[in-house]
């Protein structure tokens, strides 16, 4: 590099910043072939191409242990999120990172799904690998984009909310004190059916949660404290049960045991849940608010409370009225019929 004044009293500006890369132009003064020698040199120091970073070579492996090391631990589920990425770490052997092949991940997934994992759980699967590329790119650990960023999810039909009638829950509640031996069964039931807690809810409940007829839930799926009233004779049947039992214990399977005998039948997975669908069910067939539902249940958002809101009684009572067969006889229709066989 070099700036030389010329035969003609011109000075020329010889710049060459890389090997392979050379700039040469001729100005009317030594300041300009200066100013413009270093202007090429500082915008080659900007240039990738002036200091190109070596590939990155990490395993999916590493990635996943950097992105638990440096988030995933702070999440209630880390351990189990971190358990899935290894094993799917392992059935697709281990790729560089950076050069994941989002057909191989595809065909992994097919390959699963055949097998009979349920699109649910692939979906999950997909937004732990996802998170991965996306928290350590934001921690500035990767420069790349998400390999994973245009495979789509599978769609999930939704699924109907199963919940049980009056006469169903009396017929669950003898099942349960006829023929359970967990004592703890009934009391978490109906702290279910009282509150519509979730089952590790109700079951993980202590005696300082439970004061002036009320339950306080905390360590919830939403991270979120909520307090729900009950009845009195709800606090005194739990608290005579403590005296007498103790804390409560795990008493699931023993539920799901009572379940069927009960002769009920419910959609696979929705056993203990159809106890929170059942209180939810009934709120809002009864008048309840949709968005004290919401509170009570503790819902992240209203649209996961809005699948009850069809069972509210203006709800029903408009799809009958505003039916196109409202005011229809059906039976005047019937004899008419019956006049046009004879």
């Amino acid at each position: 590099m070099s700036v030389k004044r010329r035969d003609h009293g011109r000075w020329l500006a010889d710049v060459q910043p890389i090997r392979g890369q050379r700039f040469r132009k001729l100005f009317d003064t030594r300041a300009e072939a200066l100013r413009y020698e270093a202007h090429i040199i500082a915008n080659k120091a900007l240039d990738p191409a002036w200091n190109p970073r070596a590939p990155d070579r990490r395993k999916l492996s590493e990635l996943i242990g950097l992105w638990f090391d440096l988030h995933g631990h702070m999440l209630k589920d880390g351990e189990r999120r971190k358990a899935k990425l290894d094993a799917i770490c392992k059935r697709l052997r281990d790729p560089i990172g950076s050069t994941l092949d989002a057909s191989v991940y595809a065909h992994d997934r097919r390959v699963r799904s055949q097998a009979g994992t349920t699109p649910k759980t692939l979906n999950n699967e997909l937004g732990y690998l996802r998170a991965v590329y996306n928290e350590l790119r934001g921690l500035g650990q990767i420069d790349y984009e998400n390999p994973l960023k245009l495979v789509k999810p599978f769609r999930i039909d939704e699924r109907e909310l199963s919940w049980l009638t009056d006469e169903q829950v009396s017929v669950l509640l003898d099942a349960i004190r006829t023929g359970c031996e967990n004592p703890h069964v009934e009391p978490v039931v109906l702290i279910c059916l009282a509150t519509g807690a979730r089952w590790s809810e109700a079951e993980g409940l202590t005696s300082v949660r439970l004061k002036n007829a009320c339950i306080t839930f905390s360590k919830t799926k939403s991270s979120k404290v909520r307090t729900v009233p009950v009845s009195p004779e709800l606090e005194a049947f739990i608290r005579e049960h403590w005296k007498q039992y103790g804390p409560f214990t795990g008493a699931i399977t023993s539920f799901r045991r009572a379940l069927d005998r009960s002769g009920i039948t419910l959609p696979k997975g929705q056993a203990s849940h159809a106890l929170r669908h059942t209180f939810a069910s009934h709120f809002m067939q009864k008048g309840g608010n949709i968005l004290t539902l919401q509170k009570i249940l503790g819902h992240s958002s209203l649209a996961m409370t809005m699948r009850y809101a069809h069972l509210a009684p203006e709800h029903l009572a408009e799809a009958v009225r505003l039916s196109p067969l409202a005011g229809v006889t059906l039976s005047g229709h019937s004899k008419v019929k019956e006049t046009k066989k004879s």
